[in-house]
Order: structure tokens, then C-alpha cells, then sequence
């Protein structure tokens, strides 16, 4: 039972079949045909050879089929891990060159190392630092940028640039070098896919195609735009008027050693290969859980940040890149069929059947056609109306997307994730440190209480319960003070005030020692502190404490409870006494 919580694949292959195989083996094929040609234009997103791609979609693939817990999840290179790759290393070395590569390879090592630490020690909660808006704001803006930089290739012009700004200044210096055949060909490639997105599977069906087939068809459709392009540069030498080309890309499979141990550059690499862990974390287990859902499946985590970080040191040792999840693959995966791991495993295995005989042709294949790629499939990142969504819903979460997404595309991705993830920590923390209370009151006739401001509802004027709605830490814990000492100010008859607490998790020092003062403070003014509804493992801990013995008044188990002892004139004894059992250990 422990081997296969350490190597999930164990299990699946228990009841392996002729029949699974098959089905695993389809999908592979489609994923190798669909994973060549986004594999080559990842890399050179990244600014990394061609090659680079193919060898991060080896053996990463089967570490992850060994070590991961989904079964549809399709690793390799990803567009956002490929951009944050290039921006991570654009001060380290010149593109395209070894110590670029070497950088590279240290960069997947390193990310692998973090993410394994991170499973191992069951850290997979540190991902929800980056919340929905951020991710979501970052990724967009991702999107945009990668688009940008594919811009050049599409035109035929050498552009550079670290943020849209740059890229913008940097084509409109180059125009006068804009390639015309390129150009037609881009956009004739470009069109071609957008054109195959939208109308092609609708076709195949009408032509009696299932819906599943046509649906794999309509996905493989760069798959028939790299063939068809490549024959044309070949056969017409376009290479010869001015059509960037792929070039040369070495044959054969990756070599095995271990990347620089260079101490300066693993710390110039080490904040970039933190946020490229987290991100491409979030990104896998959100493709990975979502896929599971509809097969009645579970992932755990925490595995599979130990089979990411395992893929990712197979890339640094291997030749490759920093990998992750791919949300489109994975989608192919799953309609393809997998049903297992091992899916995985085989799709490494075309890819290494490709970088063996395929690296010839591929020397043809035109830039503007994997960068036509490429902006067709991030324009599925794109999602600028959830910027008016979320500010529809919570201004502050709009606020802090919006500012991610600008600061990444105008400043640049290291910037932009790092600022979402401070302003998301921040209106946490100012949420938090403003819980929002509310005095009740009892509904006649019942054992329910509400809000006094919303609902007609019974009250005492010797008698307030103050529902606290968040957990009593450190950065709301004056603020808990403050509150009800201005709830005694405003209620000159009062004699008991209670805490309902039902919706508090946790009492950290801070907060204790604010309940002390209230509880003093109450004192001395003649009014008598009780809690209601504390859940059982913070009563565990207040027991442990001075505050539970000098407690001026009861813990009750229900408001209720309060209510019927308080407000019938029963007066509770000094010291506390719990008035009832039954806490929830």
C-alpha cells in the first residue's frame, strides 16, 4: 500500500488490459501528433533550440506516468511556463546559446527540487497564495504577450522585448524589414486554424463523422498546417526568400547529465523558479482535478507536486525545459480516451520515434507557422471580460487582477506575479483585520438568531450577542476589542454581552490576549463576558489557558442556550462554568 502511494502507477496497472492499452495507445498517438509541433514552438518561445522542446517531452512524460495520481494530465511544455522561462533567463545569457541551454536546464532542476520539497513536505496549500483573480489576471496577460511576441515571426521581423511596451517599440522600429511571403504565409496559417476552430468539427459532422472524431480532427488541425507549410518552404526554397525556417534540429535522443552547480546561478534562478513552480502547479492541478471530476476520479496534490517535481528534474537532467500540465493536450487526451498514466509513457515514446526521424523535414518547417500556432492557442488564456465580471462582483479582487494584469504586460511576468500575489495577501490581510460582526437577536418562536439590522427579531437591552463572523488572529484582534467596547458605550443598561463564535476557527495569542482585555475591561465596568458556539478544538486550547478560569461569565453550547439562561434573569456564577457539553473534539 505504501509503494503505490509513492508510485501510483502500481495500481492502475493491476487491472491493465489489452483493451486499456489500445485505448492508451490511441490517445498517445493523438497527444505525439498534437505535442511535436507545440513542443518545437515552445521552445523557441522560451528561446531555447527547437530541439529543447522535443527532449522536454521525453522523459518528463514518464516520470510523471510513473509518479502522478491523474490519469488524463498531458506534461510537457506549456506557453506560460515557456514565456516565464524566457523571462527569467533574459539576463542570464544570450538566447538560443549553451550557457542560454545550461541556464535553462538549472531553471528545471531547480523548479523540480522546490516542487518535490513541497509534496514531500505536503506544502500544496501554498499554491492558494495565488488567488483566482491573479492567476487569472496573469494568465491573460500572459496570453497578450506571448501573442506579441509572436507578432515578429508572423511578420518576418527580428523583434524583441521583455513587456508589450518593448515589443511594440521594437516592431514598429523594424517595420521597414517586414517579409511579404512570411507574412501571407502567417496569415494564411493563421487564419486557417482560427477558420478550422470554428467551423471545421461542425463540418465533419456533417459529413457523418461522430462527435468525437471530429472534435480530435478539428484539434489536429496545426498538425496538417505544419505538413502542408513545410512542403511548401521545401519545395518552393523558401528559405532562400527570406521565410525564417526552423533550421537544422539534431537528431536522436537527449543526453543524461546534471546541469551547472553553479552557486551564483542557482541564486539568480531561484525567485524565478519559485513563481515558475507555483504557476505551473496551479495550473496543472486545476486541469488535472477538473478532468478527473467527469471520470468520478481524484488526484491527490500533494503527489502530484512530487510527480511534477520529478518531471521537471527529468528535464534538467535530459536536455529539457521547465514543463507543467497543458490544458489543450489534456483535453485530448481525455477525449482521445486515456485511460491510465501509462498514456503518458507512450507519448514520450513518439516523441522519441520523432526526434529520431523526423528532424530532417522539420529543418523546413516555417516560423510563422508554429508562431501562428502558438497565438491561436493562447487565445483560449485570453479572458479580458472577467476583468469586468470580477469587478462586478468583488471591487477589491477586480482591483487586484487588473493590477496584475497591467503590471505583467507593462513591467513584465516576474513583476506581475509578484504584485498579484502581494495585493492578494494584502486584502486578505484587510478583510481579515475588519471581520464583519453583527448583534443578534432571537427570531420569535424559534431557536434561530439574525442580524437586528435585517430581520424583526426579539432583543434585551440587558443582554447584547455579538455574532463574530472570521477567526480572531493577530490583525483583527484590536479591531475585536474596539468593536465591543463601543457596543457597551452604545448600550448603557447592558449586563452580559456574548461572543457567538460559531463562525470563529481559530484564537491565536494575539487574540487571546485581546480577549483578556475585554474580559477585564468588562469587568471593571460591571458587565459579565460569556462565549457561545466555540468549536471544539479552540475550546481545547482556551482550556489550556489563565483567560478560561478568570472568565467573568458561561461557554454556552448554543446561542440559544445564552439566550434562555441571560434573558429569563438567571444569573451565571463568577469563574465560568462550562453551562453544557457536548463540544465537537
Amino acid at each position: 500500500m505504501t509503494l503505490e502511494r509513492w508510485i501510483p502507477l502500481l495500481g492502475w496497472l493491476k487491472g491493465y488490459r489489452a483493451e486499456t492499452l489500445a485505448r492508451d495507445g490511441l490517445a498517445a498517438v493523438i497527444v505525439t501528433l498534437m505535442l511535436v509541433p507545440q513542443a518545437l514552438a515552445y521552445a523557441l518561445l522560451a528561446g531555447l533550440p527547437p530541439e529543447v522542446g522535443l527532449y522536454a517531452s521525453m522523459l518528463p512524460l514518464v516520470l510523471y506516468a510513473l509518479l502522478g495520481t491523474s490519469a488524463i494530465l498531458a506534461v510537457g511544455p506549456v506557453a506560460v511556463a515557456s514565456l516565464m522561462t524566457a523571462s527569467a533567463l533574459a539576463g542570464v545569457a544570450e538566447p538560443g546559446s549553451a550557457e542560454y541551454v545550461g541556464a535553462a536546464l538549472v531553471l528545471a532542476a531547480l523548479s523540480g527540487l522546490m516542487l518535490v520539497g513541497m509534496g514531500v513536505l505536503r506544502l500544496g496549500f501554498l499554491a492558494n497564495f495565488l488567488s483566482h483573480p491573479v492567476i487569472s489576471g496573469f494568465v491573460t496577460a500572459s496570453g497578450l504577450l506571448i501573442a506579441a511576441s509572436q507578432l515578429g515571426h508572423i511578420l518576418g521581423i527580428e523583434a524583441s522585448g521583455h513587456n508589450l511596451l518593448e515589443m511594440a517599440t521594437s516592431l514598429f522600429e523594424q517595420r521597414d524589414t517586414l517579409n511579404g511571403v512570411t507574412l501571407v504565409m502567417g496569415l494564411g496559417v493563421w487564419a486557417y486554424l482560427l477558420l478550422s476552430r470554428r467551423y471545421l468539427k461542425s463540418g465533419l459532422i456533417r459529413l457523418g463523422l461522430t462527435n468525437a472524431v471530429a472534435g480530435l480532427l478539428t484539434r489536429a488541425a496545426p498538425v496538417s498546417a505544419v505538413i502542408v507549410t513545410t512542403l511548401l518552404a521545401w519545395g518552393l526554397n523558401l528559405g532562400e526568400r527570406g521565410v525564417a525556417l526552423v533550421g537544422e534540429v539534431p537528431g536522436g535522443l537527449p543526453a543524461l547529465a546534471m546541469p551547472s552547480l553553479e552557486s551564483d546561478l542557482w541564486s539568480t534562478l531561484l525567485p524565478a523558479a519559485v513563481l515558475i513552480s507555483l504557476v505551473g502547479f496551479v495550473e496543472s492541478v486545476s486541469v488535472a482535478q477538473t478532468l478527473a471530476a467527469k471520470r468520478r476520479q481524484r488526484i491527490d496534490p500533494n503527489q502530484e507536486l512530487i510527480a511534477l517535481g520529478m518531471a521537471n528534474l527529468g528535464a534538467g537532467v535530459s536536455g529539457g525545459a521547465p514543463v507543467s500540465g497543458g490544458f489543450s493536450r489534456s483535453v485530448v487526451n481525455f477525449e482521445a480516451g486515456a485511460v491510465t498514466p501509462l498514456a503518458g509513457a507512450l507519448t514520450a515514446l513518439g516523441i522519441g520515434v520523432a526526434a529520431l526521424t523526423l528532424t530532417e523535414p522539420l529543418a523546413f518547417l516555417p516560423r510563422a507557422t508554429l508562431a501562428a500556432t502558438i497565438i491561436v492557442a493562447v487565445s483560449t488564456l485570453i479572458d479580458l471580460p472577467a476583468i469586468k465580471r470580477t469587478c462586478a462582483y468583488s471591487r477589491a479582487d477586480g482591483v487586484a487582477m487588473l493590477a496584475t494584469l497591467l503590471l505583467t504586460l507593462f513591467h513584465g511576468v516576474e513583476g506581475g506575479i509578484l504584485a498579484g500575489v502581494a495585493l492578494s495577501l494584502g486584502l486578505h490581510l484587510y478583510r481579515t483585520s475588519q471581520p464583519h460582526s453583527a448583534v443578534v437577536g432571537r427570531v420569535p418562536g424559534t431557536e434561530h438568531f439574525r442580524n437586528v439590522r435585517r430581520h424583526e427579531v426579539e432583543t434585551d437591552e440587558r443582554l447584547s450577542i455579538l455574532r463574530v463572523d472570521e477567526s480572531l488572529y493577530f490583525a483583527n484582534a484590536r479591531y475585536l476589542e474596539d468593536t465591543v467596547m463601543a457596543l457597551v458605550a452604545r448600550q448603557p443598561g447592558i449586563s452580559h454581552v456574548v461572543l457567538a463564535c460559531q463562525a470563529v476557527n481559530l484564537i491565536d495569542a494575539s487574540a487571546l490576549e485581546s480577549l483578556e482585555a475585554i474580559n477585564s475591561r468588562l469587568r471593571d465596568a460591571g458587565v459579565t463576558l460569556h462565549l457561545a458556539e466555540v468549536k471544539g478544538p479552540v475550546m481545547d486550547r482556551l482550556e489550556q489557558t489563565d483567560f478560561r478560569h478568570e472568565l467573568t461569565g458561561q461557554v454556552f453550547l448554543s446561542t440559544y442556550e445564552a439566550w434562555s439562561a441571560l434573558h429569563e434573569g438567571s444569573q451565571p456564577a463568577h469563574g465560568g462554568s462550562v453551562a453544557a457539553t457536548g463540544f465537537d473534539p
